[in-house]
């Protein structure tokens, strides 16, 4: 891509800055649904405020585009009952019973980092919250700066199938809002302005 690394007409990073593939990924999986939640915001889709809030906050991390896609197509508000209760059956580790666990787990997370992680934002809209609703709690947590800034590194013994991922945060601003820092970076590139 010219001037840049992404997907088409979506820079992730500078041209001649080195970002892993790992790293694109991640960025793109979570970008991806970020997009189309700033592009619902923006069409003339009638959605109850239910429903807006539904996509924006609740399941903003984890609703895959195909999903936002089919949901934003749906007619009436019975059909998005309908879809919304569909969506967490899908993720039920124990589908057809009345508990399900991924459902509660991911409120748990939500309200964890509303409470721990905000800022100058919700807590779901830092990247701490971002990784923590998508990954759970990390196995460890260190400070440690980053250019004179406060950071920390998390660390997850197991993630999806990689061992010892690790995830870099720096406080540039002394506010609490800690931000992602991409693999081989000193200092995160703002992807979008929040």
């Amino acid at each position: 891509m010219p001037g840049g690394v992404g997907a088409p007409g979506l820079m992730i990073a500078p041209k001649g800055v080195r970002v892993s593939m790992r790293l694109k990924r991640f960025l793109l999986a979570g970008l991806l649904p970020v997009l189309a939640v700033m592009t619902l915001a923006q069409s003339h889709i009638k959605l109850a405020p239910e429903y807006r809030h539904w996509l924006d906050e609740d399941v903003r991390w984890i609703i895959s585009p195909q999903e936002l896609k089919q949901f934003l197509q749906l007619p009436n508000d019975p059909a998005r009952d309908r879809f919304v209760m569909e969506f967490w059956e899908r993720r039920n580790p124990t589908p057809g019973t009345k508990e399900n666990a991924f459902k509660t787990e991911h409120y748990r997370r939500l309200e964890f980092v509303n409470e721990h992680f905000a800022a100058k934002l919700p807590g779901w809209l830092t990247d701490r919250g971002r990784i923590y609703i998508l990954h759970g709690a990390p196995d460890s947590i260190t400070a440690h700066a980053f250019s004179g800034h406060p950071g920390e590194i998390w660390i997850y013994r197991q993630l999806n199938g990689e061992r010892n991922v690790s995830f870099r945060f720096v406080d540039q601003c002394a506010c609490d809002n800690y931000r992602l820092i991409p693999d081989g970076k000193t200092l995160p590139v703002p992807l979008f302005e929040r």
